[in-house]
C-alpha cells in the first residue's frame, strides 16, 4: 500500500521518465541476475595480458595454443533498434475512470506507461529507439536514436497521451493500412512493439497478419501486446441489469442487459484471443496477453525475455 501511496505522489510533479525509472528498477531488483549483463559489449582484439590484473577476460583457448597469455578487448555499441508503435484510436481511451494514474490506468495510459518503462531499459542499455501512433493514419513516426534528448523527446510524446486520458472524440482505427505504412518506413532490423486493442478488426483477423508479416518480411522481430480489460471487455464484469453501451469509435449505441449475453460473449472475445495466439505461433510473433488490471511485470517479462534472445 505504501508503493502506492508513493507513486501517487510522484504523479503529482507529472515526471514520466522518473516513474518509467521507478518500474523498471523496481522490477529489476526482483531478480536475482540482471538480464543485461553483457549485452552492451562485442568482441574486438586481443592484447597481452598484463601481470596483477583481473584474469576474467583471459582468452583460455588461445593461451592453450600459443602458451601465451591474452586478454579480449570488448567495445560498447547500440546493438538493438526498437521501434514501439501505440494505437491511439478513441477505443484505447476505454475504460473511462474518474481518476486515472499508474495503479489505475486505461488502455491508452497503460500503453504509455510500458512505452516509457522499455524506453528507460534500452537507454541504460545505449540502444535506439522510435515511437509510432496511429488511428486512422500515422500521427506520429520518430526517428531511431539513442541520444538523452532524443529519449526525453519520446517522454514528452507519451507524456501528451497521459494528458489526453480522457479523449472523447471518434477516432477509428485502420490497424492493418497503418502497420503496412509503418513497415515500409523501418529500414534497418528491428526489435518491434506493438501495442494494440485490435478493435477494428475483430471480425477480419487475416487482415491484421497481413500487416504483423510485412514486419517479418524484413526480418523485424515482433511483440504484439493484446491490450484489454479483461473484467469488462471480455467477462462484461457490469451489473446484471439493462446498460447503454457505446461504440467510443463509431458512436453507435445498444441498450442490453450483460447477463443475456455473457456466456457467448466470453465464447466469441475467448475464441478470438485464442486464434491469435495460435497465428502468432505460427508467425513467429510474440503474443502477449496485456490485461491492464494486472499491472506491468507482465509488460516487461516478455521484452526482457525477447531481449535475451535477440543478443
Amino acid at each position: 500500500m505504501a508503493d502506492k501511496i508513493e507513486i501517487g505522489k510522484i504523479e503529482k510533479f507529472q515526471s514520466l521518465e522518473f516513474l518509467a525509472r521507478q518500474v523498471v528498477e523496481g522490477f529489476i531488483t526482483g531478480l536475482h541476475k540482471s538480464p543485461f549483463h553483457g549485452f552492451s559489449v562485442e568482441f574486438a582484439e586481443h592484447r597481452l595480458y598484463n601481470p596483477g590484473e583481473t584474469t576474467r577476460f583471459i582468452d583460455w583457448k588461445l593461451y592453450g595454443r600459443t602458451d601465451k597469455m591474452f586478454v579480449k578487448r570488448f567495445e560498447e555499441e547500440t546493438n538493438l533498434r526498437c521501434r514501439i508503435i501505440i494505437d491511439n484510436s478513441s477505443s484505447m481511451y476505454f475504460p473511462k475512470r474518474e481518476k486515472l494514474d499508474i495503479n489505475n490506468p486505461n488502455k491508452i495510459s497503460f500503453s504509455a506507461y510500458a512505452a516509457a518503462a522499455i524506453i528507460n531499459l534500452m537507454k541504460k542499455q545505449r540502444d535506439a529507439v522510435g515511437l509510432s501512433l496511429f488511428s486512422q493514419e500515422i500521427e506520429e513516426h520518430t526517428p531511431q536514436k539513442s541520444t538523452p534528448v532524443h529519449q526525453k523527446y519520446l517522454y514528452s510524446i507519451l507524456d501528451k497521451l497521459l494528458l489526453n486520458e480522457q479523449h472523447t472524440n471518434s477516432r477509428k482505427t485502420n490497424i492493418s493500412n497503418s502497420l503496412h505504412l509503418i513497415a515500409e518506413m523501418i529500414h534497418k532490423r528491428s526489435l518491434v512493439i506493438i501495442f494494440s486493442d485490435l478493435m477494428d478488426n475483430t471480425n477480419n483477423i487475416d487482415e491484421v497478419f497481413s500487416s504483423l508479416q510485412h514486419f517479418r518480411h524484413y526480418n523485424h522481430e515482433l511483440i504484439f501486446f493484446h491490450v484489454y480489460d479483461k473484467k469488462l471487455e471480455e467477462e462484461l464484469n457490469f451489473d446484471d441489469r439493462p446498460h447503454r453501451f457505446i461504440d467510443l469509435e463509431t458512436g453507435d449505441k445498444i441498450k442490453l442487459n450483460p447477463l443475456d449475453i455473457r456466456e457467448k460473449y466470453f465464447k466469441l472475445t475467448s475464441d478470438f484471443r485464442n486464434q491469435l495466439k495460435i497465428k502468432c505461433g505460427k508467425y513467429g510473433i510474440d503474443y502477449v496477453e496485456a490485461d491492464i488490471n494486472k499491472g506491468f511485470e507482465p509488460i516487461l517479462l516478455p521484452y526482457l525475455f525477447k531481449r535475451g534472445k535477440l543478443y
